[in-house]
């Protein structure tokens, strides 16, 4: 099983941007800070978690368990409704990727139980130029 853990950050609405995803689980243990065009903090949210699900289907097919600390993702993607326009492009590439795992989970968690995540995705909005 891989556990993916994901966040979004934003210094700004809309500001610098940065995605941090943390993979272990099945020998892996895998570190991304990214930085990313300037947005919200909730489309930050969204995009880290579809480029986690990439990163996770290079190594599974299997089970993936997603963590993440956003309610407003994970309610998206346990509904597979969001409302917001800008949102709906990434929670259908979301739900088409999750449908190529054999199991595939998403949980909330709070924020201190998601301190790798947070910490790359802060660490990505300093990697951009100025």
């Amino acid at each position: 099983m891989i556990e993916l853990y994901v966040d979004g950050a934003s210094a700004g609405n809309p500001g610098k941007s940065g995605i941090g995803i943390f993979i272990k689980g099945e020998g892996q243990h895998l570190k991304i800070a990214e930085p990313i065009e300037p947005t919200d903090n909730h489309t930050a949210e969204f995009q880290a978690l579809l480029r986690g699900m990439e990163e996770a289907a290079k190594l599974t097919t299997g089970i993936v368990s997603v963590r993440s600390d956003s309610q407003i993702v994970v309610t998206a993607v346990e509904k597979e409704f969001v409302k917001n326009e800008i949102h709906k492009p990434y929670l259908l590439k979301i739900l088409q990727l999750s449908r190529s795992f054999d199991y595939f989970f998403i949980k909330w968690i709070p924020r201190s139980e998601n301190r790798a995540a947070d910490a790359l995705a802060r660490e990505a909005i300093y990697k951009q130029p100025e």
